[in-house]
């Protein structure tokens, strides 16, 4: 019996893909904010959203990284995703997914909106980051702690209110 999801295509990101969008990204001079693949097993669904500090990201940029990426994902024959794949380019938006260590590091002092394990989804400031797999931080209302980043889910910026 063939697999359901055939042997070119995965739902879950690896270390090693996401590192090979890193990796073209930085060359183009952004940095990847985020890196999704759903979609179905025969027409894949790749977003990948990209960041430039300091400054904005503008559709010109959208469209050089997509043109870019494209080459790479069609090269070979199909690439790493097949040859039958949608690609999505776009700025990480207001409410920007914070995904890896090095982004829980950028962000230190900002507020997150965050799934935590027993306390469903919270706002809490990110205190300090002080290993690559954990991060303290305080939920409004409770005391800090530190949580790994494992357990943590769906984590994104949470827009800067007027105090």
């Amino acid at each position: 019996m063939r697999a359901k999801f055939g042997p070119r295509f995965f739902f879950m990101l690896t270390e090693s893909l996401v590192e090979a969008f890193r990796t073209r990204l930085e060359a183009l001079g952004f940095d990847l904010a985020d890196l999704r693949i759903g979609g179905t097993p025969n027409r894949p669904l790749v977003q990948v959203r990209i960041d430039c500090p300091p400054r904005n990201v503008t559709v010109e940029d959208c469209s050089r990284v997509s043109r870019a990426l494209e080459q790479w994902l069609d090269a070979d024959g199909g690439g790493p995703l097949g040859n039958r794949y949608v690609l999505e380019v776009s700025s990480p938006g207001i409410e920007r997914p914070v995904r890896w260590h090095r982004h829980w590091a950028q962000f230190v002092g900002r507020d997150v909106n965050v799934k935590l394990a027993g306390m469903g989804r919270v706002r809490a400031r990110i205190v300090a980051v002080p290993a690559a797999d954990t991060v303290v931080l305080e939920p409004q209302g409770k005391p800090a702690l530190e949580y790994r980043l494992a357990d943590l889910k769906d984590a994104r910026l949470a827009p800067m209110t007027e105090d």
